[in-house]
């Protein structure tokens, strides 16, 4: 096997997400999100599962801090509950809920772990989503307020701030298919939607640069479309460029507009709008699973999920295979994704997810032997240092997750964590994907 070292300065790091793992869901003033609506409504999550207990990770944050300690961890990615800072979204600060991150931060410092706070990562609070949710302006401008709040407290400490997580997931997911939260099934608010998204990243970025903050960014899931020409054109353009080309250059394809006419004159795009959300980013957060294939087909209909989409239809290989969620492995399409924004928007990049869900629990000897997800880890941070050697500037890599979590609309039935967390105990065991993790970390790079 041949080492692949990795840049000085390249960062190793996990990531996690406030509803997947906190719990404490009524607790110390938190306010409802729409996942808090969303999973106690009947029939949309997995036998009915919420993230109200989830990893209890709030209460056992001290406990978690020191696991990651003993990874050797450069950095740690969460995410900031709105709900808990503002319980209504705007208003007073709830002083119990910025404490929380505030001691969060001290202890990852404390534990020499670079914090790297989202401000978003799905948990809208409901009263927004009572006064229309993210396809309202309202939401996007309030957005920038509790950026301006969290940063205030927080920036004097964090080395990157990312504003978004996947706003395609909050656009499409939540608002096209209604697979995720608040579970609408309306094109036209999921455009509207992605739009205010992306000035609310503007926003963001705005407020957090007024407060000091020395890195921002964005973290984006863009789709590795493979398959025919024309089809791969078309998903890029609705899948990627609609946050691509606004943020990096200020501007919509023009093909978006064609594509969507059926749906929107698209006139909800203000005035200044695109040069709010311009603004400058330090690297792109790119979060990978798997790519996508397409072909086209003029009589296939339009996705459900994606707006403009009619003429192009999903397939998948057959012999490629696959996750615990059906996704097909393809660590090649990792390469290709970071090396194909390297040379488009040439700014730096950072895997701000990558892993894979398989069921592996403990066997009889208590150890969690998942080497599935080592070879998946393995082949990707392989993949990664691919891209850098074909001239992509990646600044560093974070596996998802730290820890077996809620998973959204599958519940708990889908565990990606390299640490697995027993529910009904909340005991934490390394398997053995923490195990070789933390060897890549120390040796800085890894074998292939």
């Amino acid at each position: 096997m041949t080492q692949l070292t990795f840049p000085e300065g390249f960062l190793w790091g996990t990531a996690t997400a406030s509803y997947q793992i906190e719990g404490a869901a009524d607790e110390d003033g938190r306010g409802p999100s729409i996942w808090d609506t969303f999973s106690q409504t009947p029939g949309k999550t997995w036998r009915g599962q919420t993230g109200r207990v989830a990893c209890d990770h709030y209460h056992r944050t001290e406990e978690d801090v020191a696991l990651m300690a003993s990874l050797g961890l450069d950095t740690y990615r969460f995410s900031v509950a709105w709900p808990r800072i503002q319980p209504d979204g705007t208003g007073p600060v709830n002083p119990a809920g910025i404490d929380y991150y505030d001691r969060l931060v001290d202890l990852l410092v404390e534990a020499g772990i670079k914090p790297m706070p989202t401000l978003y990562h799905w948990d809208l609070p409901q009263s927004f989503e009572d006064r229309g949710g993210w396809p309202e302006r309202e939401t996007a401008e309030r957005f920038g307020d509790y950026a301006a709040i969290v940063a205030d407290r927080l920036a004097d400490r964090v080395h990157t701030w990312w504003t978004l997580n996947e706003p395609w997931c909050s656009a499409f997911l939540g608002y096209g298919d209604g697979h995720h939260a608040p579970g609408r099934t309306e094109p036209v608010a999921a455009l509207k939607a992605a739009h205010h998204l992306n000035l609310a990243h503007g926003l963001a970025t705005q407020a957090l640069r007024a407060a000091g903050a020395e890195r921002v960014s964005i973290a984006l899931n863009p789709t590795q479309p493979r398959g025919d020409e024309e089809a791969v054109r078309i998903v890029d353009t609705l899948a990627n460029r609609v946050f691509f080309d606004p943020i990096l250059k200020g501007e919509y394809p023009a093909e978006l507009f064609e594509r969507t006419a059926v749906h929107t004159d698209w006139s909800f795009v203000q005035d200044g709008d695109l040069e709010q959300i311009n603004q400058r980013i330090d690297l792109l957060g790119v979060n990978y699973y798997n790519p996508a294939w397409f072909r086209y087909n003029p009589d296939a209909p339009e996705s459900q999920v994606q707006p403009g989409s009619a003429g192009v239809e999903g397939y998948r290989p057959e012999e490629l295979p696959v996750t615990d969620m059906g996704w097909p492995i393809e660590p090649t399409g990792l390469t290709d994704l970071l090396v194909r924004i390297h040379k488009d928007y040439g700014v730096p990049t950072m895997v701000t997810e990558n892993g894979a869900a398989y069921p592996t629990g403990p066997g009889e000897d208590g150890e969690v032997d998942d080497v599935e997800r080592v070879d998946y880890l393995r082949s990707h941070i392989a993949a990664v240092h691919d891209a850098i050697e074909e001239g992509a500037d990646v600044r560093g890599y974070t596996a998802w997750s730290l820890m077996d979590n809620f998973e959204w609309a599958f519940g708990y039935d889908k565990r990606f964590g390299i640490v697995h967390v027993d529910y009904a105990t909340q005991k934490r065991t390394l398997k053995s994907s923490a195990k070789f993790y933390a060897k890549v970390i120390a040796d800085h790079g890894v074998e292939r």
